[in-house]
């Protein structure tokens, strides 16, 4: 029995291997340790987790999550021993979501809890909304879904401050400096300093983590929230300087199976301070929650295609000709939405209705369409809108159908339109957009802001 508990004791004082998962021609590092439900930790740039294990505390925090867990710890994609990508060539949540799938396919979850702060934890509620069924539950801390000021948003920064704000943190960056805001309980503790600040030098370069920043601060994740099935388990401290109470009540407030954890201390990092709370209450959270309740409902991007002028086309080739001319235009876009990893609901008459799971790719499907439809002789019009769906009987229902398919109404030949809930979750790609000012949708409440995709 003593051999026995020495060996466990051995196993989870040791460094875990890093590991590759592969995704496209990139690799992104994980590390795997204890036994147990499955959690996923992303600890974001700054933290490279080959580096997380030479801080002799962070490392025991670590350890107490494996012993009532499987962790699974990752770098997002272009930081720490991931691959190292520029931010701006590919949209980048859509492109650390699909990393995060990878790493759970790799490591051999089929569904796990999510533990991630701030910026990196978008990508954790966004895969939330668009993969319910890969996500048991989720452990926000210190997070947001929006951090920009607006009319309906008082609580964000004001857009006069977005550049002091950047430089503050990519000033510090590689010092230590941060140390003093976002962990004053190791403030006068010189080797934490070390460690902190070459985790930064090492975790990613001042360029991309300014890219970075701009993308978390810009992006906008609300229209997202209630299409999150999992139990939410919301974390922070009362003294937290940098995120606002605010910030957490809002995810509160549109999370439909959340609540809020507020604990003493003024430590923005989970690991600095009082600790044994944080972990104390996510064990109580994984170890004894419920799940939630199996559902057809999903965060989903919805594309509507339609064929311009068909009548007139159909005139003027005869009807054998127009069967033979449509039929290639169903091939053309069955083989594009399936290669952009669509899925093709139905064809309607002219057109088609298609649903994705990210919407950089919807957008990027939509123009590939767009294009390559011309070699038939064709033009068409494309509306799209991300936001929940209802899958059943191998159909869609849901307002956000409504919305996809009043916005293509609004388009005109070969152009693409978009909802405007759309752009700020594609930030980082090289998307660009022209307004088209704001509608009103039949049948749809309210005004909507709508974009065309630039060519």
């Amino acid at each position: 029995m003593h051999d026995r508990i020495s060996v466990h004791a051995h196993r989870m004082s040791a460094v875990p291997e890093t590991r590759y998962a592969d995704f496209g021609d990139h690799r992104l590092a994980y590390q795997v340790v204890g036994t147990g439900p499955d959690l996923l930790l992303i600890p974001g740039p700054q933290f490279p987790i080959d580096l997380l294990w030479d801080e002799p505390v962070v490392a025991g925090h670590l350890r107490r999550l494996a012993s009532f867990s499987r962790l699974i710890v990752t770098d997002l994609l272009g930081s720490g021993s991931s691959d190292h990508v520029t931010i701006g060539d590919q949209p980048v949540l859509q492109s650390w979501v699909d990393g995060l799938i990878a790493v759970l396919d790799a490591a051999g979850s089929e569904s796990a809890s999510v533990f991630s702060h701030g910026g990196p934890a978008l990508a954790v509620q966004l895969l939330a909304a668009s993969r319910p069924h890969r996500v048991q539950s989720l452990v926000l801390w210190n997070s947001y879904a929006r951090f920009t000021r607006a009319p309906d948003y008082p609580a964000g920064i004001p857009e006069p401050a977005f550049t002091l704000y950047i430089d503050a943190f990519i000033n510090a960056l590689g010092s230590g400096a941060m140390v003093d805001l976002a962990a004053p309980s190791w403030a006068t503790d010189a080797g934490k300093r070390r460690w902190w600040a070459r985790s930064e030098r090492l975790g990613i370069s001042r360029a991309e983590f300014r890219k970075a920043l701009d993308l978390w601060i810009r992006t906008d994740l609300r229209p997202a929230l209630e299409s999150i099935q999992a139990p939410t388990l919301i974390m922070r401290r009362l003294g937290e300087r940098e995120i606002r109470r605010e910030h957490a009540l809002n995810l509160l407030e549109r999370i439909p199976n959340a609540k809020l954890v507020e604990l003493d201390g003024n430590d923005h990092m989970w690991f600095a301070g009082d600790v044994d709370s944080v972990e104390n209450e996510i064990e109580s959270f994984l170890t004894g929650q419920r799940t939630a309740n199996p559902t057809n409902r999903v965060l989903s991007t919805v594309v509507f295609t339609d064929i311009v002028d068909s009548t007139t086309r159909a005139a003027e080739l005869g009807d054998e000709a127009w069967s033979t001319v449509l039929s290639a235009h169903y091939q053309l876009i069955e083989r594009h939405v399936t290669g952009w990893r669509g899925d093709i609901v139905k064809f309607t008459g002219d057109g088609a209705l298609a649903t994705f799971d990210g919407p950089a790719r919807a957008i990027e499907c939509a123009c590939a369409i767009r294009d390559a439809v011309q070699d038939l002789g064709l033009q068409i019009r494309a509306g799209l809108h991300t936001g929940e769906i209802e899958t059943a009987d191998g159909d869609v229902h849901g307002i956000a159908v409504h919305i996809a398919a009043r916005i293509m109404g609004l388009a005109g030949p070969g152009e693409v339109l978009v909802s405007g809930v759309m752009p700020p979750l594609v930030l980082g790609s090289r998307i660009a957009f022209d307004d088209r000012g704001s509608h009103e949708l039949k049948g749809v409440p309210d005004t909507w802001p709508v974009f065309a995709v630039r060519s």
